[in-house]
């Protein structure tokens, strides 16, 4: 064998030619071996399509079956309005001395006064605007509700008196009173706000009119 024979890696064979060991390790595979292996890739390719279809089906119900697309929920759904009452309104249906679930004006005012009582004073005949705030936190909840020092001060004297504090109670009385009788039920203690059940306030509703 000669030295460029063995360089190109040739072995010993017969005059008509010399064989590569490289082009014997790059020959086709076998057909058998070809098959084989495109059988096995297409039943992997089936058993991850028959995993996905049930995931599909979950997400997504057939366009045909009204009764699946039935079941999927609205992306949004109007919010109910919200009922609330006032810390006023609280305070008022807790003045029913009978338990008929009924307020007169009456029951009203004798409530206040046993109220303004109630609380301690530097001076027996006015409430300061501190212990005006006394006053809110007990009977309405919270030092800060409504009616505030500033609307109930009548004078400007930075005093409220008996009689101030229950004209302005008597007004929200007024307000309440729907049907006008001088008697407030249940119902009318209510406040059906559906400005805040809809996330909006009355501008923002109002917007979205004229728009």
């Amino acid at each position: 064998m000669t030295a460029e024979a063995a360089q190109l890696g040739y072995a010993n064979a017969p005059k008509g030619g010399y064989r590569s060991r490289a082009m014997a390790i790059v020959s086709p595979p076998p057909k058998r071996l070809v098959m084989t292996l495109l059988l096995a890739g297409s039943a992997v390719a089936g058993l991850t399509g028959l995993a996905v279809l049930p995931a599909m089906a979950q997400r997504a119900p057939g366009a045909g079956d009204p009764a699946g697309a039935a079941r999927v929920p609205p992306i949004t759904q109007p919010p109910s309005a919200t009922i609330m009452a006032e810390p006023v309104a609280l305070f008022i249906g807790a003045t029913d001395a009978d338990d008929d679930a009924r307020v007169t004006r009456a029951e009203m005012r004798a409530g206040v006064t046993r109220s303004f009582a109630s609380i301690e004073k530097a001076r027996p005949e006015s409430l300061g605007y501190i212990e005006l705030a006394d006053w809110a936190e007990r009977w309405l909840g919270d030092r800060n509700a409504l009616p505030s020092a500033y609307e109930t001060d009548s004078d400007g004297d930075n005093r409220i008196t008996l009689t101030e504090l229950t004209a302005q109670i008597d007004k929200t009385f007024t307000r309440f009173d729907r049907n006008k009788d001088d008697v407030l039920v249940r119902s009318e203690l209510l406040t059906l706000d559906s400005a805040r059940g809809n996330g909006l306030d009355q501008r923002g509703q109002r917007r979205r009119q004229q728009q």
